[in-house]
């Protein structure tokens, strides 16, 4: 039985957090792996539930790396993504040393075609990316 409002760390780092929830963990570990091959070491929250979030979880993470991107398979606005954001601006603002970042789906519908779902759901290069843009 997964417990709710308690997050899984997915993948200890000291460089970057991750807060993601359910496909989007497996991008992002898969994602994880490449800044490692360039000594950015990243750890991956998997908060597991959204209510109860796992607040306590989130924060120490950041507390500990000073950066934040969070990823998620929702849209830009009123999404966990913003959710998490906010937390983290509202509560651990002095411990950020960069902004920070979300990677979510674009703000548009989401597309019935199988070829522009995939452009349409957040992959792991734009992950990579993203984490590689906070250092």
């Amino acid at each position: 039985m997964i417990p709710l409002g308690k997050a899984d760390i997915k993948r200890e780092g000291k460089d970057v957090t991750k807060a993601t929830i359910g496909r989007m963990v497996h991008f992002s570990l898969v994602a994880s792996n490449r800044p490692a091959e360039d000594g950015v070491d990243v750890e991956v929250v998997n908060l597991r539930s959204l209510s109860p979030m796992n607040e306590d979880a989130i924060l120490t993470s950041v507390k500990k790396t000073h950066r934040l991107v969070v990823v998620g398979e929702d849209y830009p606005r009123c999404s966990v993504a913003t959710d998490v954001v906010a937390l983290v601006a509202d509560q651990a603002f002095d411990y950020l040393d960069a902004p920070c970042k979300m990677i979510t789906a674009p703000h548009t519908p989401v597309p019935f075609s199988p070829a522009l779902e995939d452009v349409h759901t957040p992959g792991v290069d734009p992950i990579v990316s993203t984490v590689k843009s906070l250092l």
